[in-house]
């Protein structure tokens, strides 16, 4: 590839939108779900697909039934989506956005693979 057309490229690359938001992993064999919120969603789920298929997810549970269970028995959604550009603090939308959804699917102990964290202001 000649140097104007990679130049062309990644210009291109950097105009395409980026969304910040909130998903969903689902194990199809026992119904469990993993829910996080991230910057940006632009290849999350590729991203996450090699961290399990090479054991280096951060949640273990969800990477010991990866293993167990195969690639074929976990679906990936995007649950809520934000474009990241007009947002001043995309970490702070993040966390928002996270939250609701935690607390509307309440992933936790047999339901899914998130650990509940304590309240500050407990």
């Amino acid at each position: 590839m000649d140097k104007s057309r990679r130049k062309e490229l990644q210009e291109q690359y950097k105009e395409i939108k980026t969304y910040l938001g909130v998903i969903r992993i689902t194990n199809q064999v026992n119904g469990k779900i993993y829910v996080a919120g991230y910057p940006n969603l632009k290849n999350k789920w590729l991203m996450i697909q090699s961290q399990l298929d090479l054991g280096r997810f951060h949640i273990l549970p969800l990477q010991k039934e990866w293993k167990e269970y195969g690639a074929a028995a976990f679906t990936y959604d995007v649950l809520e989506e934000k474009a990241a550009d007009d947002i001043s603090d995309v970490s702070w939308a993040v966390k928002q956005l996270e939250k609701v959804w935690l607390e509307k699917l309440q992933p936790y102990g047999e339901r899914g693979y998130n650990r509940l964290k304590p309240n500050p202001a407990d």
